[in-house]
This record gives C-alpha cells, sequence and structure tokens, in this order.
C-alpha cells in the first residue's frame, strides 16, 4: 500500500484536505528555486531535496497511521469485532461519508475521547457547516495528528517539530519554542523548530530577572499576545530574524501546575485572532504541558538538573521536625481537572488553629472550607497557588490572618513561608509573639540608648547583669560582673565620693538614686557613665536586692561641653560685636548728629536730618556735608558707603574729609569724583560708595553737579517737584580711574533741591520707580519752611529696609 506524499494515509484512504507543506530550513532551496541538474553540486542538492521529502512524507503517514490504527481499536473494542471486521467498516464508512480514512478516524477519536482536542474540533466543524468558518474543516485532523506525534515523540524536540508541521504551520506560523519552567522561574529551552540553530544555542537558558515574552507569560500567569515584536521592547528568541512578526505565549500546565511556556511566532504581524483559532493554540499547549511533565527537559547547556522531589509522606515527616506551625497542602481538582483548591493534608504538632478548633478538625479539610477568609485576605490562596503553579516560593513578614470564631473574624499577625515540594505546598506560618516583640524593642531600645541593666541579690550575692552592659563596661560576656560595693574601684579617683553618696543612698537608706561618674575601662578607654537603682524590699520592709541601670552619657557629656565653650565664645563674639558697634555709632554721630540746625551760607537757607538705623549692629556708612568754601561756594554732597559696621563707618569719614580736601582746589564736581574715585580705590581698604555733589554760587544762583552712582537730586518748585536728569557717573572705587558728567541746574528764588541716600525711597517689595513717585507726590506738598518739609519726607517715607537716611534740604532765598 502505498502511502499519500501529504496526507500521511495511504492513497487509497483519501488525503487530508489541507496539505501540510514543509518549512524551508538552513541550506534549503528557497521556495520555487530549481536547482542546476546539469552540474554535480545541482544533482546532490536535488537528491538531498528529493530524499528530505521523502522522510517528511514517511513520518507524515506514520502519525496518521497511528491515528487509524487508534481508531480502529475503539471501533473493535465498542463493536466487539476482529481487527479485520475493524478495517473493513471502517473503509465502507469512510467510503460512504465521502471522507478519507484518516478523517473518519479522527472523528472517530474525537467522538470517544470527549476531551478539549475533541471540544475544540467539534465547534470548528460545526461553524464550517453552517457557513461561518473561512478556514479548511481539517482541524481535527491536524490537532489529532500532532498530539498522536507529541506522544510518539521520544523528547520534547520531537513534539516541536511536530507541533510545527502538522498544528502551527497551517495557521502561518513560522518557528515554535517550548520553554520549560524551573522552580525558581529560569526558563530553559526544552524544544523549538523553526529557528535557527545558533540561535536556539544562545537562547538555551534563560536565568531568573530576565524578562522575556514568554517570562511575561508566566509571570502573569496568562496568554501574552504581541501583534508585532517591534511594539515592545522585549527581548525574545528568534527576535533578530523577525522584528516585525507576532508573537504569542500561553502556558502550559495542567491541574493548576505550570509546566512551562509554549511561545509561537509568526514573520508577519499577527492580526486579531477568532477564538477558535486560539482555542486551537490552547489545546496545543495542554499537549506541551503533558510532555514537560513526562519528558524530562534537556539541561545539557543550563543548570544542574534539581534534586529529587520528595513524596507527600516524607513533606509531612519535614513538617513534624519543624518549630512552627506548618500545613502540607494538596492540589484539589475540579470536574474539568482544573485547581479549585487545596486539601489540608498534614497538620504538625506545633499547629494550634486560630479558631481554637482540634488539629484533627482541620487535618483533611479543604483549605477554603477550614478558612474561608483566605480567599480575600491578603490574597493568601492566590499567593499560594501562584506558588503551586510556578514553582517560584513566597515569603511575607507581619501577613494579617483571619480566622471565623463563633462567626466573628479574629485577625492575627504572622510570618508566611509558602514553597512548593513535588505536588504538594508546604505553607509555614508563625504568629507573632507580642511577649517576645515587646522583648525585642526594649533590646533595641536599651541598645540605641546605650543603657545596661543589672540586679544584685544582697542575700545570695549574685549580680545578673545584660549583654548591653557587659559592653558598657568592656568585658566579655562571661566576664564576671562589679557589685556596687566594688564600684568606686572603676571609677576616677575625683568621683569617690559622689559614688559613696549614691552606695549609702541605695544600700543604708533604702532610697532610689542616681550617680554620674567617669567609668575606666580595662582597655583604657574613659566612658561617662550615670547610674541609677532602687532597693527591691520585702514584706516587711528588709532589702533583699537591688536592680537599676547604667547608661553611657559621653556623647551628652561632651555635647554639654562644647555647647559651653560655644556659648562663652559667643558671649565673647557678642561683647566685641557691641563694642565694635558702639564705636562705630559714637564715630557717626559726631561727624552727623541726627539732629543740626540750620547752616549759615550765602543765598541759602539749608537744613539737613540724619536717621540712624533701627538697628545698632547695622550701622551704616551715610554720609552728607554742606560747607562754604573760601570762594563763597558752597559744597553740597550726600553718600553713601556699601556695608555696614565699623569698616563703614571709616570708610564713610575717609571720603568725606577727602571731599572736603579737594574742594578747596575749585575744581567742579566732576573732576572732584574722579578724585574722590582715586582715593576710594586705592587709599582705603577696597571701599565703594555712590555719592551726589554739586556746588552752588550765589551769584549767578547757578548749581553744577555730578553723580557717582547716585539717585539724582530732586527739584522743589511751586507745586511741582521733578527729579533731575540720571547723567553718567560710576561708583566710586569699582574702577581704577573714572571719568563723570556734570550737568548744570538754574535755580529761581524759592526753588528747594533735595538731595538724599536710598534709605528715604527703598522698599523689599516695591519698585524704585513707584517709591521715587511716592517721593514726589510727598515733597510737592506746600510746607511752612524747609524744616517742615524736610520732617514730612522723613515720616512719610516708606522705607523698610532698616538702612540709615541722610536728607539735604537747600531753599534759594
Amino acid at each position: 500500500m502505498s502511502t499519500s506524499e501529504h496526507g500521511g494515509a495511504p492513497a487509497g484512504d483519501g488525503a487530508p484536505p489541507a496539505p501540510v507543506q514543509a518549512l524551508p530550513g538552513p541550506g534549503r532551496a528557497p521556495a520555487g528555486a530549481r536547482p542546476d541538474h546539469t552540474s554535480a553540486v545541482g544533482r546532490l542538492a536535488a537528491t538531498v531535496e528529493r530524499l528530505r521529502g521523502e522522510v517528511q512524507a514517511a513520518h507524515a503517514a506514520a502519525d496518521g497511521r497511528a491515528l487509524i490504527e487508534l481508531a480502529k481499536g475503539i471501533m473493535v473494542e465498542r463493536l466487539h469485532c476482529g481487527p479485520a471486521e475493524a478495517t473493513r467498516q471502517l473503509s465502507e464508512l469512510a467510503e460512504k461519508a465521502a471522507v478519507s480514512q484518516l478523517e473518519l478516524a479522527v472523528d472517530i477519536i474525537n467522538q470517544a475521547a470527549r476531551d478539549r482536542v475533541a471540544e475544540i474540533a467539534g465547534a470548528f466543524l460545526e461553524r464550517t457547516r453552517t457557513g461561518h468558518a473561512e478556514e479548511d474543516p481539517a482541524v481535527g485532523v491536524r490537532l489529532r495528528t500532532a498530539e498522536s506525534a507529541a506522544l510518539a515523540a521520544g523528547d520534547t524536540q520531537a513534539v516541536a517539530d511536530s507541533l510545527l508541521q502538522h498544528a502551527l504551520a497551517p495557521l502561518g506560523a513560522t518557528a515554535v519554542a517550548i520553554w520549560s519552567a524551573g522552580p525558581d522561574t529560569s526558563l530553559t529551552l526544552a524544544g523549538h523548530a523553526g529557528f535557527p540553530a545558533d540561535e536556539a544555542v544562545r537562547w538555551r537558558y534563560v536565568p531568573p530577572g530576565v524578562v522575556t515574552v514568554a517570562r511575561q507569560a508566566l509571570t502573569e500567569r496568562d496568554t501574552v499576545r504581541f501583534a508585532s515584536l517591534s511594539e515592545t521592547g522585549i527581548p525574545s528568541i528568534g527576535r533578530t530574524h523577525h522584528p516585525h512578526g507576532g508573537r504569542v505565549a500561553l502556558l502550559a500546565g495542567t491541574g493548576g501546575r505550570i509546566h512551562g511556556v509554549l511561545e509561537i511566532c509568526w514573520h508577519r504581524p499577527l492580526p486579531p485572532q477568532p477564538p477558535v483559532i486560539m482555542r486551537q493554540i490552547e489545546a496545543l499547549a495542554e499537549l506541551c504541558a503533558t510532555t514537560l511533565e513526562t519528558t524530562p527537559a534537556s539541561r545539557e547547556h543550563g543548570p544542574p538538573p534539581a534534586r529529587l522531589v520528595p513524596a507527600v509522606a516524607e513533606l509531612a515527616d519535614l513538617a513534624d521536625g519543624l518549630y512552627d506551625p506548618a500545613l502540607v497542602l494538596t492540589p484539589h481538582l475540579g470536574a474539568g481537572g482544573h485547581l479549585t483548591d487545596f486539601r489540608i493534608h498534614h497538620v504538625n504538632e506545633r499547629f494550634m488553629d486560630p479558631a481554637g478548633r482540634p488539629r484533627s478538625s482541620v487535618n483533611g479539610a479543604l483549605l477554603l472550607e477550614a478558612y474561608p477568609m483566605a480567599a480575600d485576605e491578603s490574597e493568601l490562596f492566590d499567593k499560594v497557588q501562584r506558588v503551586y503553579a510556578t514553582g517560584e516560593p513566597f515569603r511575607a513578614q507581619r501577613m494579617t490572618l483571619t480566622a471565623l470564631v463563633d462567626q466573628v473574624p479574629l485577625a492575627v499577625v504572622a510570618d508566611i513561608s509558602v514553597s512548593r515540594h513535588g505536588d504538594s505546598v508546604l505553607l509555614i506560618w508563625r504568629i507573632e509573639d507580642e511577649t517576645a516583640r515587646l522583648a525585642s524593642l526594649l533590646q533595641h531600645a536599651q541598645r540605641l540608648g546605650r543603657i545596661g541593666g543589672f540586679e544584685e541579690n544582697l542575700l545570695t550575692g549574685e549580680i545578673t547583669w545584660n549583654g548591653q552592659l557587659f559592653a558598657l563596661y568592656g568585658r566579655p560576656p562571661t566576664g564576671t560582673p562589679v557589685s556596687l560595693h566594688d564600684l568606686a574601684g572603676h571609677a576616677h579617683p575625683d568621683d569617690g565620693i559622689a559614688i559613696g553618696r549614691f552606695v549609702r543612698a541605695v544600700l543604708h537608706h533604702q532610697r532610689s538614686a542616681s550617680a554620674a561618674f567617669r567609668l575606666q575601662r580595662p582597655d583604657g578607654v574613659t566612658r561617662h557613665i550615670r547610674v541609677i537603682a532602687e532597693p527591691v524590699l520585702d514584706a516587711d520592709g528588709r532589702l533583699l536586692a537591688v536592680r537599676g541601670a547604667y547608661q553611657d552619657i559621653s556623647a551628652q557629656h561632651w555635647t554639654e561641653v562644647a555647647l559651653a565653650a560655644t556659648r562663652d565664645q559667643l558671649a565673647h563674639t557678642e561683647q566685641e560685636s557691641a563694642e565694635r558697634n558702639r564705636l562705630a555709632l559714637q564715630l557717626q554721630q559726631a561727624i552727623m548728629p541726627p539732629t543740626r540746625g540750620p547752616i549759615d551760607a550765602p543765598g541759602l537757607q539749608i537744613a539737613v536730618r540724619y536717621r540712624p538705623a533701627e538697628t545698632e549692629s547695622l550701622v551704616g556708612g551715610d554720609w552728607y556735608d554742606a560747607v562754604v568754601l573760601p570762594s563763597q561756594r558752597v559744597l553740597l554732597c550726600v553718600g553713601d558707603i556699601a556695608g555696614h559696621g565699623i569698616e563703614a563707618a571709616t570708610g564713610m569719614v575717609v571720603l568725606r574729609n577727602a571731599l572736603r580736601g579737594l574742594a578747596i582746589t575749585g575744581a567742579g564736581p566732576g573732576q572732584l569724583l574722579s578724585w574722590l574715585n582715586i582715593v576710594a580705590h586705592h587709599l582705603t581698604d577696597q571701599v565703594t560708595a555712590t555719592v551726589v555733589c554739586g556746588l552752588y554760587d550765589p551769584g549767578t544762583r547757578t548749581l553744577r553737579w555730578a553723580r557717582a552712582g547716585h539717585l539724582p537730586p530732586v527739584l522743589v518748585r511751586g507745586h511741582e517737584a521733578t527729579r533731575l536728569p540720571l547723567i553718567g557717573g560710576l561708583l566710586l572705587g569699582a574702577l581704577p580711574k573714572a571719568t563723570y558728567q556734570e550737568a548744570e541746574l538754574q535755580l529761581e528764588p524759592d526753588d528747594t533741591l533735595l538731595m538724599y541716600t536710598d534709605g528715604l525711597v527703598e522698599r523689599r517689595d516695591t519698585a524704585i520707580h513707584d517709591s521715587l513717585a511716592q517721593l514726589l507726590a510727598t515733597a510737592q506738598s506746600p510746607a511752612p519752611s524747609l524744616e517742615h518739609r524736610l520732617d514730612r519726607l522723613l515720616t512719610h517715607s516708606k522705607s523698610d529696609t532698616d538702612d540709615d537716611t541722610c536728607l539735604i534740604g537747600v531753599q534759594v532765598a
């Protein structure tokens, strides 16, 4: 009997409707290419191609014959006939149904098995008969052929080849990888088809923590689908060869336990697949799970094989040897073979039911029946289910567990450990002991506070120290404790009197007491210690024992010493600062008293005001001068030294006196400021200042003036106040040489000229332009006299910078 090249069934039985084409492999000629038969190499390639096709046809025929023989066996059992009669019946039925013997055999197997493959195949064939399916109706043939080949395969690699050839290639897939999942969430490439050999070698083992498409499906415990790998940056096997192809990764598991992952690769982007196709792929994943469960994955290039897992009886013995409560859980499967619960197979003797029930009532019960709150609280059941599925252990501290006691929830806090051993799960919990927790907190508090406790029995002489006290004394834990009577011998000699008073108060006067002393340790280190103790009396008032604590206060002592030294230094610094401020204030007030009477000058009425800073530590360098020169011209100037304190005051004295001396030369205000800039730059200690300087000629009533970074004067004429132009001029001391522009103003009778420092107008939250507008508004208001005008300007000043202020008013007679 000959075989069909594509169908794998005998020629007389008919070929399946969807022939399976072989995938191009390494070294294989591309589809449609014709080998050159005229050369020796071409003839050899043609021979190899022919032999490869014959081998593939033989494999396909063997898979088909296996399904036909299986169907014959079912007919022998159901019809109670012999093999020959079953062969004849199968042939006649196929001829009457106008189908091939292979299709009829698959239909018989589906009817007999009623498994997931039969369900998928039946649903697909029904959709085909009603016109709702566009694919060929040979789904059952493909799936049963793949199942038969998988069960007959000797290893997972052969299963991968069979899945791709019989079931996945007709769906357009080009490659498949079967991953075996380790208990540490590692992945081992157990089988592959359609990938180059070097690619499979590179991906033979994926360690835990590396994110791949298969690892994402394992972590999420769900099917992962990508229309194109280019839409994600997740690496995966074959990405370099199919960068834009689609991927699907499905869990390969049975009975709630995950054995691995089936990853399928398409060459082109994968559009959304109909549900029937996804059910086909899920059926193939179940086939892989069965294979991975029965056929160990190849670990040639991966980690060493895991040790044999213990049986459930051995795991129960292990649980009995633990000092914590432990439960051995086994999976409980529902009618469909799916995991629905866990049965409590064994509880150890340490186990105490939170609800107070005896162990016998819990042993053998289902987990959700015994502890229904586990379905919701902290996802405990989900954690156990995940551990059983993936094999990855779970640990958690201070997890809340709730049990129902007389229908009332009772919550306890426990540390949880869940691990899988074979087909069982070991659940361990350690309920937190409040006493132990408080003792631990006390121990940490003593360590952080450097406190050591003791108790001395005066009747037996026994002395008990905790570990922290041995550390304070610099003694080993096996050393001999020090009695209170011998305490003075371990302290500094100067502290003997204080220790004596302490011991007498506790032992003789029987009252609590404390003392501070310097402990001299055996290692030569001196520590500052505070000891506090209280007597322990019996019912008759007799002294039985003394208990107390030592505390290392060395850090506190040295902190107090440093603070005392700092306070002394601060007091000395404050005294020096106050003395310097007092000298600066006296120097400033000696030259410019806050209140000064009118200055006599020909043709002018001159009044000055000086307002010192409110804080004495901010004594500034604002200054003014109004003096009649030998030429009968009047020198008018206002200046401001940068900074505060004694340096600003001395700088003010230098510049004020220098300007007076330079004015004797008869030079104009621009030249005077140029010379004063040289004095500030070269003859002072880096003093910078702003100045406005004017020379008034009584004969012509003209004012020549110049400025060095200072605000220009304000002219009040009639009922209008205006600011003089802002002529050029750099502040003093900034550059070695500087030139200053001059301006000339013709004054008229009753004109008032105001010269001031920035302390009159500066505000922290207001622009200088707005402050100057306020100044002009106040200055133009009528005033009975020049003195009243200046007083009003100081009163209505909006400055809040706590700076001193100088103000000169000049009124033409």
